[in-house]
């Protein structure tokens, strides 16, 4: 049995990446760029910040000789935003699971400390996990380098040997795994796309589960 959870925020706490796939290839499409959706998840989700602009600015430069738009970042943000304030949720069965799991728990996310705080209130999760909710963006490197998961086993004190953590993606699976954690796969935040429990599992997943009423199990027969 594990002495700790570890989860990744945005598509396994809250619905938030389906929100922002389509958001982005929305805007991305009026800059002229297109993506297939499940091409698109493959290659940037939990992608950090860095791998992600600078990804998407590569692909506009090649195709038009120029960067994006200086204000793509934060005008990307804000469309977000605006969706997330009327669409953001707590994942399905989500809070029976908090509310049932007796170990200590905490966030590793890549989303900015600002931005995690306002989901995580948004949807009445923060105080679930407050002190311990941790972004990438406090260490040298993001996923799917393990800084993030190695900095929250280091934070609520239990070695990263005995931590399971909960992940939607590979970039996130693989920082997981590469901090020596038992990584449990979830799929059912609506943006994975078809072969996502293969892509998990090739990253380091012991364990792939569809519906959050599956976690406790899982983490039950976790090492």
């Amino acid at each position: 049995m594990a002495d700790a959870v570890i989860f990744d925020c945005d598509g396994v706490l809250i619905n938030s990446e389906v929100i922002y796939l389509r958001v982005a290839l929305a805007y991305l499409g009026e800059l002229g760029l297109t993506y297939d959706p499940h091409a698109y998840a493959d290659r940037f989700l939990g992608a950090s910040v860095a791998d992600f602009t600078g990804g998407l600015n590569d692909d506009h430069h090649h195709k038009f000789g120029r960067p994006l738009p200086e204000d793509f970042d934060a005008d990307l943000s804000r469309r977000i935003w605006t969706e997330m304030e009327d669409h953001v949720a707590a994942t399905a069965g989500i809070r029976d699971v908090l509310d049932a799991l007796d170990m200590p728990k905490a966030i590793a996310s890549g989303s900015s400390p600002e931005g995690l705080e306002r989901a995580l209130r948004k949807v009445e999760l923060f105080d679930s996990f407050a002190p311990h909710i941790y972004s990438a963006h406090i260490v040298a490197r993001g996923k799917p380098a393990p800084d993030i998961y190695l900095h929250a086993a280091r934070e609520i004190n239990v070695s990263p040997a005995r931590c399971v953590a909960v992940e939607d993606s590979a970039n996130g699976a693989a920082s997981a795994y590469a901090a020596g954690m038992t990584v449990i796969g979830f799929t059912g935040g609506g943006h994975c796309p078809p072969h996502q429990a293969e892509r998990l599992r090739a990253a380091g997943a012991v364990e792939v589960i569809a519906h959050m009423d599956d976690l406790l199990a899982a983490i039950g027969r976790a090492a």
